[in-house]
């Protein structure tokens, strides 16, 4: 049998952890309470875990009601910022949302998202345009610029399978808005393996509601880039590790809808392309490129000699480990702004002419902080619209 001073000791013993247990409740409760902060997280923590328990999506869909009145003629026709994020969120908002900034600014918050989301892609369009949606799949989607819902700046959006017919997986990699489908038009598209594709942009016209097939791909190849362009362009393909190639876009032929491509640019095992511009002749636009630690630069466009489709290009940007490798391109010119978007949710907006020209063998300069731990993911080129 146990000794009564044996069974009192083990007694103290369960309530002396009991006491330390209630001191360390006693004291994690003091600190919520003192820290406005720590408040918003255990409620942000408990409303995650309500919703991850009873969320669901939504049952019914609100669409316009049919009737003579044309919906269109009723919307006003304005430019619009529509922005996409990586989970697939859109929301479209007003224009002068975004106001320019210095370079090596922190940025603003440019849209409220869900845990480990962030914008992926911006870009301006007309109220009244069509604006075709490419996946990273080959597909083709189509909506008016007034059929995306608006919403505010912090806004999270409105998911953009309720709007298309994604199948699982698929993702949008591609946004074209267009007024209509004009002749003499080519839809230019670029793979991450280097496949290259031109076809008529009349080819794309079809009352059909779900998916049309863009492009034909292979393997674990995807669509990463299209363009709208008249045929008589040069092509510039980038690549992560800071390549590049530019050719003639006649060296590319038309083919029909549903065929594969041929090939752009040879890459190698570890690197892919990040991004494709068509420049037209005569511009005096130069190369903007963007790392993922937020440095930058722009280049002539002089310094990039026309090569034959298929190689394996040249150098346009010194990658290192303080630079990190290249998130996104784009032929800029003076009268337009760039904006960065970081994996965070932050968006920085600035003025082109602001961003340094430098050697195509240069790291760039400073053009975003990510001192906090977020990496670039995505620029887009806009309209300087900033008011005097």
């Amino acid at each position: 049998d146990m000794r009564l001073r044996t069974l009192q000791g083990l007694q103290r013993e369960k309530i002396e952890e009991e006491y330390a247990e209630l001191m360390k409740l006693i004291a994690y409760l003091r600190e919520i309470l003192n820290s406005e902060h720590k408040v918003f997280e255990v409620i942000k923590e408990e409303l995650i875990k309500v919703r991850d328990k009873f969320g669901d999506d939504r049952k019914t869909k609100i669409v316009p009601a049919e009737g003579e009145i044309n919906v269109e003629d009723l919307i006003k026709e304005e430019q619009v910022v529509i922005a996409l994020t990586h989970f697939g969120y859109i929301k479209r908002m007003p224009i002068d949302t975004y106001k320019s900034q210095r370079r090596g600014g922190k940025g603003i918050t440019g849209i409220a998202t869900r845990e480990g989301d962030f914008v992926k892609q911006i870009f301006t369009s007309s109220t009244h345009d069509l604006i075709l949606f490419f996946s990273n799949k080959g597909k083709m989607y189509k909506l008016k610029g007034y059929e995306v819902p608006e919403a505010g700046r912090t806004a999270k959006g409105t998911a953009i399978v309720n709007l298309l017919s994604l199948d699982a997986g698929e993702k949008i990699s591609a946004v074209i808005p267009i007024q209509n489908f004009a002749e003499g038009k080519y839809l230019l598209m670029a793979t991450k393996n280097g496949l290259i594709k031109k076809t008529a942009l009349t080819e794309y016209n079809t009352e059909r509601k779900t998916g049309l097939l863009a492009i034909t791909l292979k393997g674990e190849d995807e669509l990463i880039s299209v363009k709208l362009t008249d045929g008589q362009d040069n092509v510039v393909l980038v690549t992560r590790k800071g390549l590049c190639i530019t050719f003639d876009e006649k060296d590319v032929r038309p083919i029909g809808r549903v065929s594969q491509g041929v090939i752009g640019m040879r890459t190698a095992q570890d690197d892919e392309i990040i991004g494709m511009e068509s420049i037209i002749s005569g511009g005096k636009a130069t190369l903007l490129a963007i790392t993922e630690n937020g440095f930058g630069k722009r280049t002539e466009l002089d310094e990039y000699r026309v090569q034959q489709r298929g190689g394996k290009g040249v150098i346009t940007y010194k990658i290192t480990p303080k630079t990190g490798e290249l998130v996104g391109v784009g032929i800029a010119d003076d009268s337009q702004d760039v904006m960065l978007i970081s994996d965070t949710g932050t968006i920085i907006r600035m003025h082109v002419n602001e961003i340094s020209i430098l050697g195509r063998s240069t790291q760039g300069v400073t053009l975003m902080r990510t001192n906090d731990g977020g990496k670039v993911v995505s620029i887009e080129l806009v309209d300087n619209e900033e008011e005097e």
